[in-house]
């Protein structure tokens, strides 16, 4: 994990399209502003936890029928 050292209204860069800026500090709590692509999904770590959870939990119970229809899913109209 790289650790960085930031203050107020400083901010990092994450491949060349996103950037994370510290926007107030609070007693022990920072707000952060991620300025990122639509096309980039940006979720807290517990709610992308669950995500991944109930996908695989969902995934496990499928039947062959559904899973088949996954995998040839093009996602178009």
């Amino acid at each position: 994990m790289l650790a960085l050292s930031r203050k107020l209204n400083q901010s990092i860069i994450v491949n060349d399209n996103i950037e994370i800026t510290v926007l107030e500090i609070k007693g022990d709590q920072i707000k952060i502003g991620i300025d990122a692509p639509k096309t980039v999904p940006i979720y807290r770590k517990e709610i992308y936890t669950q995500i991944k959870d109930s996908n695989a939990e969902a995934m496990s119970t499928a039947t062959p029928e559904v899973l088949s229809q996954l995998a040839n899913f093009s996602g178009k109209g």
